[in-house]
């Protein structure tokens, strides 16, 4: 196929102004996978909701497919879910809901123009959710906030907004307020249209959407009393002492709309998809990582935020996630990797839904393709035809855990260099080198341990190679260079090592904890020790 492309840029331009690429982030138990369900479900996407924890014909959502994952109840990948809604296309890239896999989740924010912000209405903000925030406004990604479960007992409303604005540095703006306080869900109203109250019915087990009824101002008042009021009473003060809406402040990442409902009873969920549609930016131009940006109706140009082997089961294959950036894919186009040069044809692309897979011919900007097998590529690679386009690198998370592989039958000692480097490439852990530990030792880093479960998960049942993971005391890294290293060495510390991470040559400074730290710190002030993003303390 030739790479010129065959669809005007016009075209190009509206059905980028058509996407809308999101994720949902959370705090573990905030609801994210129910969330991901309702929004799919509102949709018309799927026909019946799944609930991590349901029962029945909800049990396990649409976008976990991993066995461990149905296992443990848990998202530990990401997948990429596209659906159709009001003349949209919604490419939602859903990502891991449990605290140990930031490092996932902050790829997937590099592919997003928007996410969704959980806060549970009990619990308000949480470590992860912080932690999340951060990674979005270190990206430049902006937030909807959607405070979820509140048909459950929680917190005070205003105090949950105040809470936002003190600890995340953000004006929370509300366009949706609950009538009722939480756990006693009465309905909700709009800030811009307070003449009427929406009044939600759930259906039994919330597998369908809520039945809504729109009750006038004046019926609200007679049926709900003092709840209406109240709830009036406080969207006029939080309105009359913030900012108000403004589009380029929400893009710029100085106010977040919020919303309230409940994910599991599917209340408040439309209202929220529609903000997504309405407020969410389209895909836009991109930085390049020499200066300047690939604008979005220039040629071809995608980046590969996720790599993820053994999708199915059935065929042993190899799918890199790439969000494209610019201009038309079109399947078996030939395209070039920027980091070697090297062009290859796109013969074997598809969108995925879940588990679900359908060949994908054609996709613009926003949209997620995962191209088959194509083995050379990495976490961070940018693609492109034409003129060259290459994005920043991803940077890595800190991680906070460390441990030594070995595998258990050594005679299967290709087996474990083959699944250890295919993890590696695929980003679910960083594996650290030395030469005094040598490869059938490396070092497995982690932002949680349940990153080592998925490590040990997929070892024994993908690569046939079971290992044994022995813990390090370690719990801090920093960046150094050689001269660091070696004076880190002469110090011969029982409690730090520098290692080389495996997927850049990055020099790592492990250490065991803040105080061993600082004393070398200390004693060597001009040596190289960077902290990596989200670092701990």
């Amino acid at each position: 196929m030739s790479n010129e492309q065959s669809i005007p840029v016009v075209q190009v331009l509206n059905e980028a102004g058509r996407r809308r690429t999101f994720a949902v982030i959370s705090h573990p138990d905030a609801g994210k996978s129910t969330t991901t369900e309702a929004l799919a479900l509102h949709a018309r996407a799927i026909t019946s909701a799944g609930a991590v924890h349901g029962s029945g014909a909800r049990k396990g959502v649409t976008s976990d497919w991993m066995e461990l994952e149905r296992e443990r109840g848990i998202s530990v990948t990401s997948a990429a879910l596209q659906f159709g809604y009001r003349g949209h296309v919604m490419n939602l890239v859903d990502t891991p809901g449990h605290a140990d896999f930031s490092e996932d989740t902050y790829r997937v924010l590099a592919a997003v123009d928007c996410a969704i912000m959980l806060i549970d209405a009990a619990k308000g903000l949480e470590e992860q959710t912080r932690k999340l925030f951060s990674v979005c406004r270190h990206r430049g990604v902006p937030v909807i906030t959607f405070i979820n479960k509140w048909d459950r007992r929680g917190r005070d409303a205003l105090t949950l907004l105040e809470d936002i604005e003190t600890h995340l540095g953000i004006t929370p703006v509300p366009v949706v307020w609950p009538v009722g306080v939480a756990g006693n869900l009465r309905g909700l109203v709009r800030a811009e249209d307070t003449e009427q109250m929406l009044r939600f019915t759930k259906v039994p087990g919330g597998t369908h959407a809520a039945i809504e009824e729109q009750l006038t101002a004046q019926q609200a008042a007679e049926q709900e009393g003092e709840d209406w009021e109240t709830a009036l009473e406080e969207l006029e003060l939080v309105l009359s002492s913030g900012p108000g809406w403004d589009q380029e402040a929400f893009e710029a990442g100085k106010i977040s709309p919020v919303f309230f409902g409940s994910a599991l009873s599917n209340i408040g969920v439309k209202l929220l998809l529609d903000a997504v549609v309405d407020l969410a930016p389209s895909p836009a131009a991109r930085p390049l990582a020499k200066g300047g940006s690939r604008e979005v109706g220039e040629e071809f140009s995608g980046l590969v935020f996720k790599i993820q082997a053994n999708m199915d089961p059935a065929h042993r294959d190899r799918m890199a996630f790439v969000r494209v950036v610019s201009g038309v894919f079109e399947r078996g186009m030939n395209v070039t990797r920027a980091a070697s040069g090297r062009s290859f044809a796109t013969k074997y692309a598809q969108t995925v839904f879940g588990a679900e897979r359908t060949v994908v011919d054609t996709a613009y900007p926003g949209d997620v393709v995962g191209l088959i097998n194509a083995s050379a590529l990495r976490v961070g690679d940018t693609l492109y035809t034409g003129k060259k386009a290459e994005f920043p690198p991803l940077p890595a998370f800190a991680p906070e855990y460390f441990a030594v592989a070995r595998p258990k039958d050594i005679s299967r000692s290709k087996q474990f260099r083959k699944g250890i480097s295919q993890l590696d490439e695929e980003g679910v852990v960083q594996v650290l080198v030395s030469d005094r530990r040598g490869d059938q030792a490396p070092v497995m880093a982690a932002v949680g341990p349940m990153q080592f479960d998925v490590v040990l998960h997929r070892m024994e049942h993908e690569f046939s190679s079971p290992i044994t993971l022995d813990r390090l005391s370690y719990k801090l890294a920093r960046v150094t260079d050689p001269e660091g290293a070696a004076e880190l060495a002469k110090a011969r510390l029982t409690d730090s090592e520098v290692l080389t991470r495996r997927s850049d040559n990055a020099l790592l400074a492990l250490f065991a904890d803040k105080w061993h730290l600082s004393a070398f710190q200390r004693a060597k002030p001009d040596i190289l020790l960077r902290p990596l993003i989200a670092t701990a303390d």
